[in-house]
């Protein structure tokens, strides 16, 4: 009896058993032992057979009287007894005073053995008394309707009970799956009630325990795997200083490649934040169309480096909500991205636009764009379309990544489409109406 749905399904039914049983047993019985003279319908009844049997017999005599005895007792199934005021029975002569005696003292009815007799009924000359069989409860009091409202109950006694454990098996077999190792497991479940309430925090703890376990392992491999090149190159270095052979070309190497290895860190460090909790994230209201300014005015001296330019024509105020600096980061990558792979004398267009309540901020270049089957890879943290020409532009493979996390993380989208020529990068933040802009985005 440890289970909760055999618990549920007994208790319901047995209460409701022996609420139907009760009541039918009681009112099988059908008898009132504690009424008055006056509401009693025994003594009502008892006071009119005595008339009867008085007038048969002051009219008839006995046999009159025998006559209306006979027809009580076949139609009614009633002994009745006339006695004169002396307590002698008029049919039979015998002295009936002790009976009579006994039932001149309430209650109304009484049992004596097999038999319910009514208290005697007296008008000055008679004494009258009822004798009737006394009701026998059946042994199987139930009736048909009794069975059906018993069987009706236990379905709706069965179902009740299904309804409250089925979530719970469900959620036991979800926490027995996640505990297993496996991380996709979900309860999914659809109810509205508390229930459903808990199966929909197991399954928002169980992605989010999920979320930070996969983080966590693709973090180390790609740290030990992108630490593994520079490392090798820092040690190759180290011992070309030690032996005396262009010293100065061996610490310039040791330089570029210590310096790789800190942004390198840095950008770990920037996807581990855009992984992080959700929850945490700050909802300040933020002027897009500012922020993307500054971050193309900032971006103009690397792309003069480059030999490229960068084309801008603010637009309309849009305000979206979220963290300034994930989605400066986000929007910085994109357009360092894009500056990276421009040929020189080409420029890099960046628009901002309001659609549909959304803010989109489009990035354009003129390179030579990407294979369309490595589109949908483009976001996947290290991933390189060219490794060789992606590590001599320095590139590591993170920006675009980052850029997507930050964008998920504030209900948006990010997509990159090949422009014929070049590559195009839209990101898509839902648009925040009213409020004032947060001053890190001015």
């Amino acid at each position: 009896m440890n289970s909760l749905f055999a618990k549920i399904l007994l208790w319901f039914w047995c209460t409701v058993a022996i609420t139907v049983v009760g009541s039918a047993f009681i009112s099988a019985l059908n008898v009132n032992q504690n009424v008055t003279d006056a509401e009693a319908p025994a003594a009502r009844r008892i006071t009119f057979e005595m008339e009867e049997a008085r007038v048969a017999y002051e009219n008839g005599g006995r046999p009159a009287l025998q006559l209306f005895m006979d027809n009580l007792q076949r139609i009614y199934g009633i002994q009745g007894i006339l006695a004169d005021e002396k307590g002698r029975d008029l049919l039979t002569g015998q002295n009936r005073l002790d009976m009579i005696r006994s039932f001149r003292q309430p209650p109304t009815l009484q049992f004596l053995g097999d038999t319910m007799a009514a208290r005697a009924a007296e008008d000055g000359r008679y004494w009258f008394l009822s004798i009737a069989p006394r009701p026998k409860v059946s042994s199987w009091f139930l009736t048909p309707e009794h069975i059906f409202w018993l069987a009706a109950t236990l379905l709706l006694c069965y179902w009740l009970a299904l309804h409250l454990t089925s979530p719970v098996r469900a959620l036991q077999k979800a926490v027995e799956r996640f505990g297993r190792g496996d991380l996709s497991a979900r309860v999914n479940s659809t109810r509205r009630d508390e229930l459903g309430q808990l199966a929909g925090a197991f399954d928002r703890m169980a992605g989010r325990i999920e979320t930070l376990l996969a983080a966590e392992r693709r973090l180390l491999l790609d740290i030990s795997h992108e630490l593994r090149s520079p490392l090798a190159r820092l040690g190759v270095a180290v011992e070309l200083a030690r032996s005396g052979d262009d010293t100065e070309s061996a610490l310039n190497r040791i330089q570029k490649e210590s310096d790789r290895l800190n942004a390198l860190v840095g950008q770990l460090l920037q996807v581990t934040r855009a992984e992080g909790d959700p929850n945490s994230l700050r909802r300040d209201p933020i002027r897009l169309d500012r922020l993307v300014q500054q971050l193309v005015d900032d971006s103009r001296i690397e792309a003069s480096a480059r030999g490229c330019g960068l084309q801008y024509q603010p637009r309309e105020p849009v305000t979206v909500a979220g963290d300034p600096e994930l989605l400066r980061r986000a929007v910085e990558n994109v357009i360092r991205n894009a500056i990276r792979y421009s040929p020189r004398e080409s420029d890099v267009e960046v628009r901002l636009a309001r659609n549909n309540g959304k803010a989109v901020v489009d990035v354009r270049d003129y390179g030579p764009g990407v294979p369309e089957e490595a589109l949908p890879r483009l976001f996947d943290a290290f991933y390189r379309v060219e490794t060789d020409r992606d590590r001599a532009s320095g590139g590591i493979g993170l920006g675009l990544s980052i850029a997507r996390r930050a964008v998920e993380l504030h209900k948006g989208c990010i997509r990159a489409r090949n422009a014929n020529p070049g590559l195009e990068v839209e990101l898509e933040l839902p648009v925040k109406e009213g409020g004032g802009a947060s001053p890190l985005a001015r």
